[in-house]
């Protein structure tokens, strides 16, 4: 299972029906795609979409179903969609349950920086400021390391997104709580162990005495 699969997948465990969940721009697009059967979700899309279903199959795609990214979408039956007032009153005014998002870096304490500098070739604020500050809980899908350096830090260097701590990471090697504003490695992918998880992190985590496996 490659990396972005496995990180979706375990986050699609945090789900529960009747949420109002937020997939911001790369693998949390991922995530629509392993919400079990019997569980029933509402994906709602920054640029005005609520009721996004999987990415569709090859020559289905609808070119004014996107998500966020602009990537093609499905639209559930139900499905709505508004201008970007709306969304972001639902984003602002606390209504989404969950926010996904992808992450450049994330500290020790749970701050993260998902953006770098706009106007520049490289990617920009979007609505991440307003969904780590306005949305119930804030989960981080990303990968451990960039090109062999650790993604998370002890500081950021990047501008930070919100000065709100995100609730839990993901990444192909482990997923990691803030509890009292400290890291905390709660689970090891498959085949992953504890020491390989520290050594590709430069924050200070806090380990227990048990680490379960995750369960995907």
């Amino acid at each position: 299972m490659d990396a972005q699969t496995l990180i979706a997948k375990r986050i699609a465990r945090e789900l529960r029906t009747g949420m109002l969940v937020n997939l911001g721009i790369g693998i949390p697009t991922l995530v629509a795609n392993f919400v079990p059967s019997d569980m029933h979700v509402y994906f709602q899309s920054e640029n005005g979409l609520i009721g996004t279903g999987p990415i569709p199959e090859a020559g289905m795609a609808h070119p004014t179903l996107t998500d966020a990214g602009g990537r093609p979408v499905t639209a559930l039956p139900g499905a709505s969609t508004f201008d970007s007032a709306v969304s972001f009153g639902l984003i602002r005014g606390g209504h989404v349950d969950m926010t996904v998002l992808g992450g450049l870096q994330v500290d020790e304490h749970g701050l993260l920086a998902n953006w770098m500098i706009p106007g520049k070739m490289v990617p920009g604020m979007g609505g991440a400021m307003d969904l780590v500050t306005g949305a119930k809980r804030v989960v981080v899908a990303m990968q451990h390391t960039a090109k062999g350096k650790p993604k998370l830090l002890r500081q950021c260097s990047l501008p930070l997104t919100s000065v709100r701590p995100v609730d839990l990471v993901v990444t192909e090697l482990a997923v990691i709580a803030f509890p009292n504003g400290r890291a905390t490695l709660t689970e090891t992918a498959p085949g992953i162990s504890v020491s390989q998880v520290l050594e590709a992190t430069e924050a200070e985590l806090t380990v227990p005495e048990r680490v379960p496996e995750m369960t995907l």
